[in-house]
């Protein structure tokens, strides 16, 4: 009896004790630890030295934000494109087909979106764009010249610079003429809004760098030539900017102090050669070796090959891209060559090959011809590997 009361006082106590922590409820759970967001981000596109007839370079993005209070994407500076051509030659069968047509834009016609969509255009001109010169019609003569409305034509098709340290620039044919055919080709590019580089009333003049400032960034320009001495300026005698290893370390210096990306736009090598010889490939070095970020070299009228030297992408000749020389197959063909920054950062570079009919039409090449000509780059790219050839 006395040991059942003690078992009923407890099992009451029980039930006392389970009434009351029912009425205060059931503990609060405990909140998860938020865990940290984390965003990727995008990564860096690697230099590339492959071109591509076809395909474009890629272009980074932002990665996307998962949620609206994610933190936001380092913002990425914008991507310039510049875009150079072989050599320009608005003369002899092309601008006897102009006169023939009144059309000085036919040239440019089938080319100009891809022109004008880059953020800065360069070709290189190698002839006198003026009235003065008599017309010569589609004949063989070293004598290049056009009319100043070629400038016009140039403008409408998008370019933006134009290096003019070329060995035809001042071209006229008419003895009482002196060097005013030169004069009115500057005066005709700048009228139109295109800068001319490397040419000047004298030498100071003609090695000073033309600065063009695209997405906050200063790309500067200069422009020497090597080939023709009659075309060359003097200390008081006007002319193009004299391509030696001198002026090659002063010209990038003057380019340095004002830019932020040095471009170098040598015209050198013989004509007709498509492997760059060792004074292109000497002065490629001393170029690099000046402090040159890009080397854009012209002049040969066949497409020369490219390497990297010390960093720095060298792309030896363009070939023809607006000329007449359609007697042999390779001087039909050029490259245009699109070249990708982000702020100052060398992303890659792009090759359209093109092909030029005798009157100066420009037209992509089609797939057979633009392979033959890219296998043809790569041929020359192989004996660009080899050891330079000490003089």
């Amino acid at each position: 009896m006395h040991r059942l009361s003690r078992n009923l006082i407890l099992l009451a106590t029980l039930l006392l004790l389970l009434l009351l922590s029912a009425c205060q409820g059931a503990p609060a759970a405990s909140p998860p630890e938020a865990s940290p967001l984390t965003v990727t981000p995008t990564a860096p596109l690697a230099p590339s030295l492959t071109p591509s007839p076809t395909q474009p370079l890629p272009t980074a993005s932002p990665t996307p934000v998962p949620t609206e209070t994610a933190l936001p994407s380092p913002t990425e500076e914008p991507i310039t494109t510049l875009l150079f051509t072989g050599v320009i030659v608005p003369a002899r069968c092309v601008q006897a087909a102009i006169d023939a047509s009144g059309n000085p834009d036919y040239p440019y016609e089938a080319v100009r979106d891809i022109i004008s969509q880059a953020d800065l255009a360069i070709g290189t001109l190698n002839a006198t764009i003026s009235d003065i010169p008599v017309h010569t019609g589609c004949i063989r003569t070293y004598l290049l010249v056009g009319s100043s409305e070629n400038a016009d034509a140039l403008q409408r098709a998008g370019f933006d610079v134009m290096s003019v340290a070329t060995n035809h620039i001042k071209n006229c044919g008419l003895p009482t003429c002196g060097d005013q055919a030169f004069f009115d080709t500057l005066a005709n590019l700048r009228r139109v809004g295109i800068l001319p580089v490397g040419a000047g009333n004298n030498h100071a003049e003609a090695m000073q760098p033309v600065v063009v400032e695209v997405n906050g960034v200063r790309f500067g320009i200069v422009s020497l030539g090597h080939i023709e001495p009659m075309a060359f300026a003097g200390e008081d005698t006007p002319g193009i900017a004299v391509l030696n290893e001198e002026n090659i370390y002063a010209a990038v210096a003057a380019a340095r102090e004002v830019s932020d990306v040095v471009i170098f736009m040598p015209h050198w090598g013989p004509e007709d050669a498509a492997t760059p010889t060792w004074i292109q490939r000497n002065l490629a070095k001393v170029i690099v070796e000046a402090g040159a970020d890009l080397v854009v070299g012209n002049h040969t009228h066949v497409v020369q090959g490219y390497q990297e030297l010390g960093g720095v992408p060298v792309f030896y000749g363009l070939g023809n891209f607006v000329f007449d020389q359609t007697w042999a197959r390779d001087h039909s063909q050029g490259v245009i060559l699109k070249v990708m920054y982000q702020g100052t950062k060398y992303l890659g570079f792009e090759l359209i090959p093109t092909h030029v009919d005798q009157s100066g039409h420009v037209t992509i090449a089609d797939p057979d011809e633009a392979q033959e000509i890219l296998d043809r780059i790569e041929q020359v790219n192989r004996v660009l590997q080899l050891p330079t050839p000490v003089p």
